[in-house]
């Protein structure tokens, strides 16, 4: 099964952070149909094919998805964008 396992480095506070993922979150639910939970500091989500995971540290964010069959090919393609999306929010 495809995995994709980003890191990215913050200057932010943590409550600016979380609210950060919270946005992200919220767009993933509604262009996606994403389930989301919050565990601590780490952000669940899942939809058939794809479950994953988003975790606020200090000074960095670490997302970490498993991709299923379906999604497979387009792996490319959703890691480019979740690093766009990033680099967007945490540059």
């Amino acid at each position: 099964m495809p995995s994709i396992d980003i890191r990215r480095p913050h200057q932010l506070s943590h409550d600016q952070a979380h609210a950060l993922i919270d946005r992200v979150a919220a767009r993933m639910r509604e262009k996606f149909e994403v389930k989301t939970q919050w565990q601590n500091d780490t952000l669940a989500f899942e939809r058939p094919g794809i479950s994953g995971k988003i975790a606020v540290g200090p000074s960095e964010i670490h997302v970490t998805a498993q991709l299923g069959m379906l999604f497979s090919p387009l792996k490319g393609m959703i890691e480019q964008e979740i690093r766009r999306k990033l680099d967007e929010h945490f540059a």
